[in-house]
């Protein structure tokens, strides 16, 4: 399953019951909200205090929902004092949480009463001798009401400017006391009377109290009630402080002969409810209630502070309360979470279920369609084919259909039949809309259904199908099939789905099939008539009789006690004369059902249309709820992808400045500002069968019933462009949560547009300027909306249980898309590492894929399509491994990061949240940028190519052919844009002016062609022509050349001496220049002020472009050749001519008229031409690329800088400069590769090969960085040089690492490669700084612990001593050969161990021998007391003294056993544990020279030994042999464990503290190839034996090393690179800390380059300071040091570098 792990509870039989029920479609099973949530609705009246704390209450509830996933409903707060309603309550539709308190209630105002009733209770009240006046003013009588009714009017009618005068509130309160002390006593009066019942007359007197409690947990489930709850709150001796003037906040009271006390009638009322009513509630349900009783102060009474703690119990209570029913609902929620397919399922039942209630017009083919689902015992069968026209009812039939089938198929087989429906909305979910995914989960529903089997699901849509064909088989008369397909038009056309090959046209007897289709859209029914001739098989459904419609309208007005006046219904009947389409007859109900008895209607109170009809439904819910609030809420649901939820409806609306302007009362602002829920909640009410309700991932999402009201709210509500354009924008920045965690939003009373900060979830919404800050605070207001993440974690120790954000999933990319915003849409989303890792999670790498590509299609961000290229070649390692993805990444996206800077966001992120997954962070990565161009076939061969031209657009490009063709490309769609055809000339070149308005073509007839570059037009055409005495002798004289400034052509014939301008803005030559010799080339100044015209002889002449007047003339010194190129250092001022032959001359020209020479630079030597010139993005540097050779010059000193010469057979096509000027990318002449050569070293650090074929032209686009090469095969490639020059930023040796050390603050690493050099890398940059040659190979390294000093040895019998910051060899000692070194612990000596002559330990400080050692050692080890040198010797293993070198102690093995591998312990200094040929490992003290522990391995354990690691406490032995087991060996209770590894085991280490084991291993060979992977990293916790990260090694890996402070690894490689990685396990919070300190996470850095420094070379002294004799040394002459053969340790501890400040001249004697 691709959805994430879940937790392994078993479902309830009741959940298993309902998911079965959805599987078989059986509707009437399925409840409309699968998994109800709790949410609340508020009528309680608090003080701002108690509100503030209860507001705090509900968005802890809130926030809870959101850790746990779960999608909240509306918590909804009214505020006002606890007095006035003192109940909570839910709307049943909801989960109720209820409260009650002391008060009961005043009556309500009824709203409707019967006639008969009205009439009586009026009577009552003129008999009890009241004055009914007012009862006469405010009721009025409707005869159609049925019966007849009184009803109250409206407030607004009978109050003037009622919305808009506080007075009216008054008045109103004034008059609703009255009607209802006139409605209870004239009630109370016939009660007494007998005239009314009981039953009638508690409708007039009971209070809100009872009538909501009654209407939220009457008749309801126990399931139900399980999930509310009532709070029940009574307050002791409350009668005593009756009196108190605040108590009529919290009781009923009168007043009676000046005495105040409380309501008998009413209390005894509210004991009716609290007493007996939820009591009987509970007996019957599980419904959770609370009891609490508050006590009065005894002298103040029912005070502030008693309110106060009686508010924070409740809270903390509430609180409780929501958070146990959200846990016990979350678990309800794993399956729709974890199964797609169930999720879409339940996705069609429940719009199912909703179109089914909306099925209210009967007919016909209802029947019809009954009949043909009926089993048959006949032949075959044919899918059945409803169509009909927009709104004839398609939908609603077919689910009605649905509903019925399985009813239907049991009543006529018989209770024992089991049917299976199965429904689909084609085009209302993503999956049902493509028709690979349609019929996968069609196919998986069968299957599940019939028990069937699927190995895997094919590939091929036509094997899909067929699968499809043999699952219809399954069905039986026990078991029989039926599938309804609704809105088959809507398929999209991928595998030609609309052409309906797929559709099982021949069904078996038990297998029905109803689809329905429009007539005219997509030629679906016509294809369908092709594939099904027998028309029985086609129902069309077209529009009714009216007298049908009539009378149906007539008893679904009647359902609801309505009518209509004979009069009234004239009009009726006239509207449907004109239509009568069920949704017609909907929406004229929906009008006619408010309509009074006393009406006045016309012929235009109906509309003629179902889409007048249904604008004239928008007009009216605009004129009661508001214009600006519906146009908003409307066009936002409209808009969403999927649909919006109330909650978020509520939340966006609340964040639109211009709802809130026009809902909200000035005086009402305060924090928080929000709309009241009143309003969403009324405008699904007066939109209810038409804004439908829909389950989508446990959501339940409002959206429009059919698409005619989704296209006629889109007219309406969306024509806007600037408007939708700023509700876009809006939705994303609410799916973003910019606006959570408090941030507050600007509001502006009186705005009429959007005042947004455009504040995205990864910006800080605080990094304002104090004074904005202050003055926006004033303004600002916290519009609480939630946080946003990507997934909702339940427990934050699992991060792999959780659930995704679905909504933000859904809608974000899509509303970023629209509202243009690319920075939030490449920041917020694409380069967000939790979003990545969620869709890999849930299976949805390719829609992710999609989303990148659509994210570069917008921004044309090149780091986009790398991302999208770096994600599809690790996708199988990521898809089988998803925890590995951001050490996956960080290996391959650090290596470019410094060229692709805006990747830094995605590296940060992968920081951040990575390490919860995988605790391998790539600190330094070596690994090869992997890269291919984009390739564009343009002509059988380059011959064809006249030129080639980048443009502004990276993957745009204009191409001449010799045809006369000149063609506008898009590269990466391989699309042809634009064509101009100029084949009655042959075209010698094109050019583009630099603001690409204007396009120049020179041809054979001497003319240029200037067009406008995007419209493709000829503006006008020029004739250039030469004087007199230009031309070629004998023959046609043909355009030499030409180029363009800001607004003119300059263009030159061959071997002329004159240069023409044509104005191009007119199209006309405006004058020539005359030069003195044949023109050369031509360059414009940046600025478009002058011409600098090159000539032979080296001479250029300079030309004011404005009036074509000679400036000056200039002459190099090196007049053999002529003027190649002209270079204008605007920055410098200064003109540099380059000849032929590539010799320079600068001139300064400060001074236009009279340039002066500055420098000259002779090249005449090298006989070679010189193909190509650039001057360097800084002008800091000049590339010459001739032939033979490549040189850069600097042109601060005008010196050359490097020179790379080609071999004798090679010849360079061309070379330009990477963009930070220090790699240079160069062709060579009849290869395919391009190669990357490194400035500083001269490495070739890259060879890309084309496989088009022989490279022949690279073009360097200025704008992007961009290289063009043409292959001889005639194929286009585009190259982007800032990723192909950060190959050059990995530093390799060019030979395998063999060893390598770190130093012991671990900031550098020294690596031998069996060269004679040690190379000494940076760890921060992964960067080689210094490289210590040697006279021979270099055998041993060993440092000091603090780096500062390095000892070597080669093959030339040398030593040396290196102080490593500088790179100074400050002491060599000659005279042997040495096998080993090492150097003691506190870094006083060093152990030179020889395999021919005696070892020696010698003084660091002086170079003075300590003593020599005798005996030959093996793998040496020095004890960490510095006391023994312990090493074996044949059978033997020897503790020799370091102070006189004779063997102090020593275990020695019988004949014939060796000693394989020992180690020594590092918290027990006298200890080593080694292992003999007899499989015995033996831990010895070398102090005691005694076996401590003696362990038996089995046998031939050893034949194949690899490793052996000990851990610091000896508790623990790692042995590997080459295989896929690791070997943990309990060396106290000689236990073997047995690890698998991920593969072949080659090296293994143990961390310092031993709690961590790193191994490397190679690839399992019958594993699929993962795009290069030679090996993985691994890092495993030996507490628990988990395999807590793996990292893949695209390079062959030569050595492995761990720190022994940090747990950082080091990796060698073949190529002689490095790589390094960090440990960050997240259950050691401690090592977190690495992350922010590491080296190569200095990317967040300002600088966009990374600054390699210079690496220094330093090399070793040619001559000794000390000589080596058997056991004397010889130093040089006049040494300070006493020389003593005996190696007593006398000496001054004297430091090294001032001993050797004398600098004496070695001799030998």
């Amino acid at each position: 399953n691709p959805g994430p792990r879940m937790g392994g509870k078993k479902m309830l039989r009741k959940e298993e019951g309902r998911k079965r029920s959805a599987m078989n479609a059986e509707i009437a099973f399925v409840p409309s909200v699968i998994f109800p949530l709790p949410s609340c609705v508020s009528h309680t009246f608090l003080s701002s205090e108690e509100e503030k704390e209860l507001h705090k209450s509900l968005l802890n509830v809130r926030h809870t929902r959101t850790v746990h996933g779960l999608k909240h409903k509306r918590v909804k707060l009214h505020v006002g004092s606890l007095s006035r309603v003192p109940h909570l309550l839910l709307s049943p539709s909801s989960h109720p949480q209820g409260l009650v308190g002391e008060k009961y209630g005043s009556i309500r105002v009824p709203g409707e009463v019967e006639s008969a009733e009205f009439e009586m209770i009026l009577d009552a009240a003129v008999e009890a001798g009241l004055d009914t006046h007012i009862l006469e003013e405010w009721y009025c009588r409707d005869e159609n009401s049925v019966p007849p009714a009184y009803y109250l009017k409206p407030k607004a009618q009978m109050l003037k400017n009622y919305q808009n005068s506080t007075k009216n509130d008054k008045a109103w309160r004034n008059v609703s006391e009255e009607i209802k002390r006139i409605f209870r006593t004239a009630v109370l009066q016939l009660q007494e009377k007998g005239t009314m019942k009981s039953a009638d007359a508690n409708k007039f007197l009971c209070s809100a109290l009872e009538d909501e409690l009654d209407f939220a947990l009457g008749k309801q489930t126990p399931a139900f009630l399980r999930k509310c709850v009532c709070y029940i709150r009574k307050i002791s001796n409350f009668d005593r402080f009756a009196k108190l003037p605040d108590m009529a906040r919290y009781m009923d009271i009168v007043v009676s002969a000046d005495r105040v006390m409380r309501n008998q009638e009413a209390y005894e009322r509210l004991l009716k409810v609290r007493d007996e009513f939820i009591p009987t509630i509970v007996a019957a349900s599980n419904l959770r209630v609370y009891s609490s009783v508050t006590h009065c102060d005894m002298k103040l009474g029912y005070s502030q502070e008693v309110e106060s703690h009686y508010v924070e119990g409740l809270c903390k209570q509430f609180y409780e309360d929501m958070v146990d029913i959200i846990q016990a609902t979350v678990q309800q929620n794993f399956d729709t979470e974890t199964d797609p397919l169930y999720d879409e399922i339940l996705q069609h039942l429940s719009l199912c279920k909703t179109y089914a209630t909306l099925y209210k017009y009967k007919s016909e083919t209802l029947d019809y369609v009954q009949e043909y689902i009926m089993p048959s015992k006949g032949s075959r069968m044919s899918p059945l084919v409803v169509y009909g026209g927009p709104c004839t009812g398609k939908t609603l039939l077919l689910s009605e259909v649905a509903k019925q089938a399985y009813t239907w198929l049991q009543k006529e087989m018989g209770p024992e039949t089991d049917p299976v429906v199965i429904v689909r909305f084609i085009g209302s979910s993503q999956l049902s809309t493509d028709l690979r995914t349609l019929l996968q989960s069609i196919c998986e529903q069968i299957a599940i259904n019939y028990r069937c089997l699927i190995h895997f699901l094919p590939n091929k849509i036509q094997e899909m199908r067929e699968l499809l064909i043999n699952l219809l088989g399954e069905s039986s008369f026990h078991r029989p099939l039926v599938i309804v397909l609704d809105a088959m038009e809507q398929l999209s056309d991928a595998d030609e789905a609309r052409k309906l090959w797929w559709l099982p046209v021949h069904l078996p007897r038990t297998v029905r099939i109803v689809v329905s289709t429009l007539p005219n859209k997509h030629g679906i029914l016509q294809k369908l008539r092709h594939l099904i001739h027998d028309e029985r098989y086609y129902v069309e459904l077209i529009q009714r009789d009216r007298k049908v419609c009539s009378q149906m309208l007539k008893q679904q007005l009647l359902g609801v006690k309505r009518k209509v006046t004979s009069g009234q219904q004239i009009y009726v009947n006239e509207a449907l004369a004109k239509c009568t389409l069920p949704m017609f007859v909907n929406l004229i109900y929906r009008e006619v059902v408010h309509w009074r008895s006393h009406k006045d209607v016309d012929d235009k109170s109906l509309c003629s249309t179902v889409h007048e009809s249904i604008e004239q439904l928008f007009y009216s819910v605009e004129n009661k709820l508001g214009q600006r609030f519906v146009f908003r809420a409307l066009g936002y649901v409209t808009m969403a992808k999927a649909g919006l939820t109330e909650v978020e409806l509520e939340d966006i609306l609340s964040l639109d400045n211009i709802v809130l302007g026009d809902v909200i009362v000035p005086s009402y602002l305060k924090n928080p500002l929000r709309i009241s829920y009143d309003l969403v909640a009324k405008l699904k009410e007066e939109l209810e069968g038409y804004l439908v309700e829909r389950q989508v991932r446990n959501v339940t999402l409002m959206v429009w019933a059919n698409r005619h009201l989704h296209l006629i709210a889109q007219k309406l509500y969306l024509s806007n462009e600037e408007d939708v354009h700023q509700m876009h924008s809006l939705l994303a920045e609410y799916f973003l949560g910019a606006w959570s965690g408090g941030r507050k939003k600007i509001f502006t009373y009186d705005n009429n547009h959007f005042t947004s900060l455009n504040i995205s979830h990864h910006k800080n919404p605080h990094h304002q300027q104090s004074h904005e800050k202050t003055s926006s605070d004033k303004y600002s207001y916290d519009r609480q909306t939630p946080e946003q993440p990507w997934v909702f974690q339940c427990n934050l120790l699992e991060p792999d249980i959780f659930f995704v954000n679905h909504r933000k999933m859904t809608e974000l990319v899509y509303h970023l898309t629209r509202s243009g915003r690319t920075d939030d849409l490449m920041f917020g989303v694409i380069m967000n590492f939790s979003w990545l890792y969620t869709m890999i999670k849930i299976g949805q790498f390719d829609k992710a894929i999609t989303d990148i590509d659509l994210a570069y299609t917008c921004s044309q961000e090149k780091e986009l399509k790398f991302l999208a290229t770096t994600l599809r070649s690790i996708k199988v390692k990521v898809l089988k491994n998803p925890a590995s993805l951001s050490a996956e990444l960080q290996q391959r996206l650090l290596p470019v990061v410094t060229s692709l800077p805006k990747l830094r966001h995605l590296l940060l992120e992968c920081d951040k949240d990575g390490p919860k997954y995988c605790s391998i962070v790539p600190l330094h990565s070596s690994m090869d940028v992997t890269y291919s161009p984009e390739r564009l076939p343009l002509c059988s061969s380059y011959i064809q190519i006249v030129e080639i031209l980048p443009t502004l657009a990276p993957n745009i490009v204009l191409v001449a052919l010799e045809d006369g063709s000149i063609s506008t490309w898009d590269v990466e769609s391989r699309q042809l844009l634009r064509q101009i055809d100029t084949a009655r000339s042959v075209v010698l070149g094109i050019r583009l002016t630099t603001d690409e308005k204007y396009l120049v073509v020179a041809t054979t007839k001497n003319t240029l062609l200037i067009y406008d570059n995007h419209k493709s037009c000829l503006l006008s055409e020029v004739e250039i022509k030469g004087s007199k005495h230009s031309g070629v002798a004998g023959g046609v004289a043909f355009i030499n050349g030409f180029t363009l400034s800001t607004h003119h052509a300059l263009a030159w014939l061959e071997a002329s001496k004159d240069v023409s301008v044509i104005d191009l803005v007119y199209g006309w030559p405006l004058y020539q220049f005359h030069c003195w010799y044949e023109v050369t080339c031509v360059q414009c100044s940046p600025d478009g002020m002058y011409a600098f015209c090159g000539q032979y002889l080296n001479t250029t002449s300079v030309f004011h472009l404005g009036n074509g007047e000679k400036l000056s003339t200039v002459t190099s010194e090196f007049s053999g050749g002529f003027v190649k190129s002209i270079l204008v250092l605007d920055t410098l001022n200064q003109m540099v001519m380059i000849d032929n032959e590539g010799s320079l001359s600068v001139w300064n020209t400060k001074e236009i008229t009279n340039p002066k020479l500055m420098e000259d630079y002779d090249c005449r030597g090298d006989e070679s031409e010189v193909v190509g010139i650039e001057l360097s993005e800084d002008q800091r540097s000049i590339l010459i690329c001739k032939a033979s050779s490549i040189e850069v010059l600097d042109t601060k000193v005008w010196k050359m800088l490097e020179k790379f010469k080609a071999k004798r057979s090679e010849r360079f096509v061309a070379a330009v400069l990477s963009k930070n000027g220090q790699s240079i990318v160069a062709s060579m002449e009849n290869t395919s590769s391009i190669f990357v050569w490194r400035r500083d070293s001269g490495q070739c650090m890259a060879s890309l090969i084309e496989i088009s074929g022989a490279i022949v032209k690279l073009i360097k686009s200025a704008h992007h960085n961009l290289l063009l090469s043409v292959a001889s095969s005639g194929v286009l490639s585009v190259w982007d040089i800032d990723i192909i020059t950060a190959m050059s930023n990995i530093d390799k040796t060019g030979k395998k690492i063999q060893t390598l050390q770190l130093t012991g603050r671990e900031d550098y690493v020294f690596t031998m490669d069996g060269s004679e050099a040690v190379h000494k890398w940076n760890f921060s940059t992964g960067f080689i700084e210094t490289v210590f040659k040697h006279e021979g190979m270099v055998e041993n390294c060993v440092l000091t612990s603090s780096g500062d000093l390095m000892v070597t040895s080669d093959d030339k019998s040398s030593q040396y001593i290196w102080q490593t910051n500088t790179g100074e060899n400050i002491f060599r000692i000659n005279g042997q050969r040495i096998s080993q070194l090492l150097i003691t612990h506190n870094d006083q000596f060093v152990v030179s161990l020889c395999e021919q002559n005696a070892s020696r330990v010698w003084r660091l400080a002086t170079g003075h021998k300590v003593c020599n050692i005798l005996v030959s050692l093996q793998n040496a080890l020095i004890t960490t007391a510095n006391t023994f040198l312990v090493g074996t010797s044949k059978n033997k293993l020897l503790a020799v003294s370091l102070w006189s070198g004779s063997v102090s102690k020593k275990f020695v093995c019988d004949d014939g056993i060796t000693i394989v591998n020992f180690k020594l312990i590092p918290d027990c200094p006298d200890c080593a544990v080694f292992i003999t040929s007899t499989e015995t490992v033996f831990i010895w003290s070398v102090a005691d020279e005694s076996v401590c522990r003696r362990v038996q391995l089995p046998a031939n354990f050893l034949k194949n030994l690899e490793d052996f690691q000990i851990s610091p406490n000896g508790k623990l032995g790692i042995v590997s042999k080459g295989d896929e087991n690791i070997n943990v060996l309990d060396l106290h209770s000689g236990k073997l464990r047995l690890v698998h590894a991920a593969g072949i085991i080659w090296r293994q280490k143990l961390s310092r503290d031993g709690r961590y084991l790193v191994y490397v291993c190679f690839r399992n060979c019958d594993e699929d190839d993962e795009a290069g992977v030679v090996s993985n990293l691994i890092v495993m916790r030996l507490a628990d034996g988990k395999s807590i990260g793996t990292c893949s090694l695209y390079k062959t890996p030569t050595f492995l090393s761990l720190s022994q402070r940090a747990l950082n690894i080091i990796i060698g490689f073949e190529d002689g690179s490095i790589g390094t990685y960090t440990v960050v396990d997240r259950v050691d919070a401690a090592l977190k800390i690495k992350i922010a300190t590491s080296n190569s996470r200095q990317i967040v850095n300002n600088a966009s380059q990374k600054v390699r420094p210079k690496c220094g070379n330093h090399s070793f002294k040619s001559v000794a300071d000390c000589i080596w004799r058997e056991s004397t040394e010889v130093f040089s002459r006049d040494s300070p040091i006493n020389v003593s053969d005996s190696g007593e340790g006398d000496f001054k501890h004297e430091d090294l570098y001032s001993v050797l400040v004398y600098h004496y001249v070695s001799f030998c004697i």
